[in-house]
């Protein structure tokens, strides 16, 4: 009987605590989450498979926009999962496009190649696929544990048919996990209109207050849109409220 399972999205070694406390299954580790998320420094991800208990996916994205990929990131990429294959990550979390919006197979398998017997997740490059079913069924023949995915919207809500019909048509061959806006306030609905049994968040509530006291008013050192002493962490309350729906979801053999 299997009930349902949660994956934690964090950035920082606090986050990675907090989610693991509230209940996490497994975490996915990335860097500058405020951004999407890129590939992790080894040393984050030596200190959360230290301390945290549960199995570590790891981010393989070299830089923020698009997953159209020059040679040389692709190179660096491979690299990256080589490394943390080596360093002992449960699986990889990736993926790339061709310019046309289809899933980049050559690509994708040569990073495959790379992870050898880890677990491969198809990261939301697949949410910007042309066609949600023919990647599907890419993913699912290029041999991918996991699909994340808000159903191709902004959030995983908005995508709720298109998760329904990805659920109905992966037929166990490959696992749907819903991501990107979920909160305890929606996962019931989302788990009751789609059937996916999944998920994946941050489980973030509002940035907290940096601990500097001198602040430069006049100097930004990240995006325009970001503010400077805001910081981003998982909620240890709001990840377990996500984590007991999550788990409390009616069980299936």
């Amino acid at each position: 009987m299997v009930n349902g399972f949660i994956e934690g999205c964090v950035d920082s070694h606090a986050s990675a605590l907090a989610a693991c406390r509230g209940g996490a299954d497994r975490l996915e580790l990335c860097a500058n989450l405020s951004i999407g998320g890129t590939t992790p420094s080894p040393g984050l991800f030596r200190q959360v498979w230290r301390d945290c208990g549960v199995p570590v996916n790891v981010l393989i994205r070299p830089r923020f926009g698009d997953f159209l990929y020059s040679e040389a990131e692709v190179e660096e990429m491979e690299d990256c999962v080589r490394l943390f294959r080596d360093l002992g990550a449960g699986g990889v979390v990736l993926g790339a496009l061709t310019p046309e919006g289809r899933l980049d197979e050559a690509v994708i398998k040569r990073l495959m190649e790379a992870a050898g017997n880890m677990e491969v997740t198809l990261h939301r490059a697949f949410d910007m696929t042309r066609d949600p079913l023919e990647a599907l069924e890419t993913a699912a023949a290029l041999g991918c544990r996991t699909i994340l995915t808000s159903g191709q919207e902004k959030d995983a809500l908005a995508g709720a048919e298109t998760l329904r019909v990805l659920q109905e048509r992966a037929a166990g061959r490959i696992d749907v996990m819903a991501g990107c806006g979920v909160r305890a306030g929606n996962i019931r609905e989302i788990h009751a209109r789609t059937g996916v049994r999944t998920f994946h968040t941050s489980g973030r509530r509002g940035p907290v207050d940096s601990g500097m006291i001198y602040r430069k008013a006049t100097v930004s050192m990240g995006l325009p849109s970001l503010p400077e002493y805001a910081i981003w962490q998982t909620d240890e309350t709001e990840f377990r409220a996500c984590a007991e729906i999550v788990h409390g979801l009616t069980p299936f053999s």
